[in-house]
């Protein structure tokens, strides 16, 4: 039932969203329930549980897991008599809930040989219950947990090499080592059972990196915030035994048996999307070998005489996210081909299509450094209202972004939006893309005008500022030519740059237009936003924008906002956003001993100009 509840719902990168400990709510029933009803209600009915008695005992652990030690030996003396408890029932402990979250904390305070003796436990004699305790929902968080830990191989043989002869150091350090071994051989005889199970895979995923010699940040009870959420987990490289190298060959070997799973099963495409990613950082050989195979079967599939194979895989849910990986990933040679062999002349209708446009924007960002670019651009650019008229606004924003990069291709793609946007022509419209291209609405539609341009009412709030708008300005900022929107953005009323400001979008807009414009530039939106620093100061966002304004202002600039804000000392000195504008302005000092205020100032300024000329 929980596989199928995970299908409805699959998460951007490939895999399916991982359940928390306990986030269904069942824990609880099934404590209320109690004697043989409660027996079956974790897992398949009837198998063995943890008494109430270690429940408690384990919930305790945690409890006092949470005070925290106050030397290193009450932690090894602690974390070594839970362990003693966990002997002879580690995979009851690893099954409960309470224990599994229990075990997942105290694996990382333990040392290698330690968490080497609980996954030998957990594995049985011949390691053949790994497969059990990986693909529960529980188990499966304790054997990532305990194969993390490998992180602390290179710490653990350097402590020991002192105080041991090197056959006990190879011992010690052997057991961890043999026991993620073991678990290899078992994902590799059981390869399709386990990347296709919700709970299993990430045991596979997370085998992967520490066998490649990579570990990202361990997983937590809390659930992600809405900015980490889809943030790439940052990787931190760590030494491995020899063993390892030669175990990832043979692992990515039996993968590559079952490619056929990565294209039909979203779960296991995940698996090998990791495979990839830590080969490419690690293995880079082995990648390109990866991504040749993975291709030549893609490619060779049957499909309609005539249409290629890779146009049916780029609109399903599950291939299409293997194929962004293989694009992010590939060199320039395997993206000419692509490109070349199999999308040239499809390009608008995969950028039209819901699931193809996410691939087509990671193949735009990918080319931006090669000549490649320039027909990609010329194909997309045919079909740029119809994808702004489809919502796709990933792809228009990915073309924009790859614009900047590659400077080519940059007037081009100016005009054509002015065309889109209906402010091409005449050109007295000009001046009022900056309000069109951060709404995303034709110049009729924002100024609420059908008629001929004589009667239109120019004078409209700014309003409807969006996501991808921004997005879309701030790579439209960094063009070599941006005349356009800084004379745009100077027809703005005090009123809308202050609205822009403190919008979440429009903060980010206006903050990249004014720091990349000349000094001679910058001060004239200055002087147009004169009267307004107060509340950009009182404004959480307002003085994120005012902090950048003043980094890159000249010292009359800085002066001329200084005596602004200190009209308003009290109202500044209580405000939660802007006393610590007032701190790092250091507004006090301009009050009482402003001629060695403006000395700091001219000397601040003079060293960012020395260091700007030295980076150019």
């Amino acid at each position: 039932m929980l596989a199928k509840t995970e299908e409805r719902k699959p998460q951007k990168g490939g895999g399916k969203k991982r359940r928390h400990p306990g986030e269904d709510g069942e824990g609880g029933e099934r404590k209320r329930r109690g004697g043989k009803e409660g027996e079956k209600g974790q897992g398949e009915g009837g198998r063995k549980r943890l008494d109430a008695l270690s429940v408690g005992y384990f919930r305790r652990v945690g409890e006092r897991l949470s005070e925290g030690f106050e030397d290193n030996e009450e932690r090894e003396m602690f974390v070594e008599n839970v362990l003693i408890e966990v002997k002879g029932k580690a995979a009851l402990v690893a099954l409960d809930q309470t224990g599994s979250i229990t075990l997942q904390r105290l694996l990382p305070l333990s040392s290698p040989d330690q968490v080497g003796e609980v996954l030998a436990e957990l594995g049985g004699e011949t390691g053949s219950d790994f497969k059990t305790v990986s693909c529960d929902r529980c188990g499966g968080h304790v054997v990532e947990s305990a194969v993390r830990q490998m992180s602390k191989w290179t710490e653990s043989s350097q402590k020991e090499s002192s105080a041991t002869t090197e056959e006990e150091e190879e011992e010690s350090c052997g057991v961890l080592e043999a026991q993620v071994l073991s678990l290899s051989q078992v994902v590799r005889d059981n390869c399709a059972e386990f990347i296709k199970h919700i709970h299993g895979s990430h045991v596979v995923r997370t085998l992967l990196h520490v066998l490649a010699g990579c570990v990202g940040p361990p997983r937590t009870e809390s659930r992600p915030g809405a900015k980490e959420r889809n943030i790439a987990p940052q990787l931190t490289d760590i030494e491995i035994p020899t063993s390892f190298w030669y175990e990832l060959k043979n692992l990515t070997d039996t993968l590559m048996d079952y490619i056929n799973l990565s294209v039909t099963d979203a779960i296991s495409s995940a698996v090998f999307q990791t495979m990839l990613t830590v080969c490419h950082r690690k293995r880079p050989k082995l990648c390109k070998q990866l991504l040749k195979r993975i291709m030549e079967y893609l490619t060779s599939r049957n499909a309609a005489p005539g249409v290629s194979p890779l146009l049916v895989f780029l609109k399903d849910q599950a291939a299409s996210r293997l194929i962004e990986t293989i694009i992010q990933l590939s060199p320039k040679s395997l993206l000419r081909d692509l490109y070349k062999s199999h999308l040239k002349g499809h390009l608008v209708d995969l950028a039209l299509h819901p699931i193809a446009n996410f691939p087509i924007q990671r193949l735009t960002a990918a080319s931006a450094k090669y000549k490649v670019f320039s027909r990609l651009f010329d194909e997309l650019i045919q079909g740029l209202e119809a994808i702004l008229a489809a919502g796709h606004m990933g792809v228009i924003v990915q073309l924009a972004e790859s614009c900047a990069e590659n400077e080519e291709k940059q007037e081009e793609l100016m005009q054509c939006l002015l065309r889109a946007f209906h402010c091409a022509e005449p050109g007295s419209r000009h001046v009022s893309c900056l309000p069109l291209f951060m709404s995303l609405l034709a110049y009729e539609v924002y100024y609420h005008s059908d008629t001929a341009e004589g009667n239109t009412q120019t004078e409209v709030p700014l309003s409807s500022i969006c996501y991808h708008g921004s997005r879309l300005v701030q790579a439209l900022a960094r063009f070599k030519e941006r005349s356009i929107l800084l004379s745009s953005l100077r027809t703005l009323t005090p009123a809308d740059l202050l609205t822009l400001a403190t919008d979440p979008a429009g903060s980010h807009v206006l903050q990249a237009l004014i720091t990349t414009s000349s000094d001679k530039g910058r001060g004239k939106i200055l002087k147009r936003l004169e009267g307004q620093y107060v509340q950009m100061a009182c404004s959480r966002l307002g003085s994120r924008v005012l902090e950048a304004i003043w980094n890159g202002a000249s010292v009359n600039h800085r002066q001329s906002i200084a005596q602004e804000l200190v009209g308003s000392e009290s109202q500044l000195r209580s405000d939660q956003f802007a006393r610590h504008v007032w701190a790092k302005f250091a507004l006090s000092h301009f009050m009482h001993r402003r001629a060695h205020w403006q000395e700091i100032q001219t000397g601040e300024s003079k060293k960012r100009k020395l260091f700007s000329d030295i980076l150019e």
